[in-house]
């Protein structure tokens, strides 16, 4: 209200007064009118005397007051023409947060020095930008709308490749190609299970990210790693559990280090572990060539010797065409569903005839322990500068000494280093030695089956202690006697 308003409005209270006490109007009219004169002549005078001073807030915040307004403006204009060059891509508003109250003082009494020094840290320099929100909290700041798009572009590129996100977003347009080849995919699905929204909005140009750190905030929770110094007596079960982890999950977070390794100090090491602020799921269709395996079937003959076998039908896989549909999130598997399968060849089993008749001269192929008991006292290969050609016996529960399988005994009697020795032709590739005998109970020409008694462990010959020297061979040929026996 100015000085006429106010004169006014207590000229209208006054008459009021007066009418209601009956007082005479014209005497009251006479009064007032002498009241306003005086007092327009007197607001007249002082506006000689009146001074302007300017009030600055930062919002509520009172900061003080100057008397040169244009000091303020220039300051702003300064402040706003620094952060402009110092961030030519942005547009800048500074400012925005000072307000400015004249008032009118009969004398100006400020200290402009402290007002401005104070001004210069409130000023709030603002650039237009684009927030990006995680169901419903901003979470970062972009130049723009255009670059937050690019944002969520990128985040999709970390989990499939453009073509198939081209082909995604057209998918409404063109009809998808039939998968048809092995290990063929294509991308049915990308979303995002949090609601990530973008909106205008005002912020400092300093917490302005590019695309590419968006999407290292969004994928991990964070823009850095946390980097973890190793310190004296650390080791990395204790830095795990410092930093809240599993030891396997440090070792993942730093690959290069293995669990031995010693660690030095001063040695940097990744502790952040990350934190998503999304979740990108991906669901992709898979289409498979896959191998029936067929099975092995054995079929007995009883007019084959046991120990024999043919291959009657050979064995092939089949084949089948199966559709999976595998869903990930953030490039982790979390499910996968056969959605379609068709059987293109069906497998062909393998079919062996496998005999079933004894003959007492004949090898069943089954090799069983020639000892009753005992354990290997030394074995085949190299031996005191020459090679052993068999395995030892020794300790046995009693001394007897067994055909290890039907055969025809071939060979009985002394042989030099051997000293006592039997050899049983099985008669069907394999022949087996059995020396260092105290006595043999079996003749040449005579038909062993397999358990009986053939001699009896002794120290004859080349040897230091009783024991049996075993050997075996194959087709003539040496073979280590425990790749056959039972």
């Amino acid at each position: 209200m100015d000085f006429k308003e106010s004169a006014k409005s207590g000229q209208k209270s006054f008459l009021e007064r007066c009418k209601a006490n009956g007082v005479k109007i014209v005497v009251v009219a006479a009064l007032l009118s002498t009241v306003t004169f005086n007092l327009g002549f007197a607001k007249e005078d002082q506006k000689e005397k009146f001074d302007k001073i300017y009030h600055i807030y930062n919002g509520d915040a009172y900061i003080g007051a100057v008397s040169n307004k244009e000091t303020i403006d220039a300051l702003i204009t300064q402040k706003k023409q620094e952060a402009s060059t110092r961030y030519e891509e942005l547009s800048i508003d500074a400012g925005s947060n000072i307000t400015i109250m004249p008032e009118q003082v009969f004398t100006a009494n400020v200290n402009e020095a402290e007002t401005i020094e104070k001004l210069v840290n409130s000023i709030a320099i603002e650039a237009d930008a684009y927030a990006l929100l995680v169901n419903g909290e901003r979470v970062a700041y972009l130049k723009d709308a255009s670059e937050y798009e690019q944002a969520m572009n990128l985040l999709k590129l970390q989990y499939i490749s453009q073509q198939e996100l081209d082909a995604l977003n057209n998918h409404n347009v063109t009809e998808p190609v039939a998968l048809t080849e092995d290990n063929q995919t294509r991308v049915v699905e990308l979303s995002l299970v949090e609601d990530v929204t973008g909106e205008a909005a005002k912020v400092n140009p300093a917490d302005i990210i590019t695309p590419e750190q968006a999407v290292e905030l969004l994928q991990s929770g964070a823009l850095e790693k946390e980097v973890y110094e190793v310190q004296q007596g650390d080791v990395l079960g204790s830095i795990a559990k410092k930093h809240g982890l599993k030891l396997k999950e440090l070792l993942a977070l730093n690959p290069e280090v293995s669990e031995t390794e010693l660690l030095k100090i001063g040695q940097p090491l990744n502790v952040t572990v990350a934190k998503p602020f999304v979740t990108v799921k991906v669901v992709m269709e898979k289409f498979k060539v896959e191998a029936i395996e067929f099975q092995k079937i054995k079929e007995e003959d009883s007019t084959m010797p046991k120990g024999e076998s043919k291959v009657k039908q050979e064995g092939k896989a089949g084949q089948k065409e199966v559709l999976y549909t595998i869903t990930s999130e953030n490039g982790v598997r979390t499910d996968k569903q056969v959605t379609n399968e068709v059987v293109v060849a069906e497998p062909v089993n393998t079919i062996e005839v496998i005999g079933t008749k004894v003959i007492p001269s004949r090898g069943t192929g089954s090799f069983a322990w020639p000892t009753v008991g005992g354990y290997i006292s030394s074995h085949m290969g190299e031996r005191w500068g020459a090679y052993h050609r068999g395995i030892d016996i020794a300790r046995p529960s009693n001394y007897t000494i067994k055909a290890t399988d039907n055969g025809v005994v071939t060979f009985t009697g002394w042989d030099g280093t051997y000293g006592n020795k039997i050899v049983i032709n099985h008669n069907n590739g394999y022949e087996t030695v059995y020396a260092h005998l105290s006595s043999i109970d079996v003749s040449v020409g005579q038909v062993v089956e397999q358990g009986s008694k053939i001699g009896v462990m002794g120290s004859t010959g080349n040897s230091t202690g009783t024991h049996l020297h075993f050997e075996v061979q194959q087709n003539g040929a040496l073979i280590n006697p425990l790749s056959v026996l039972k």
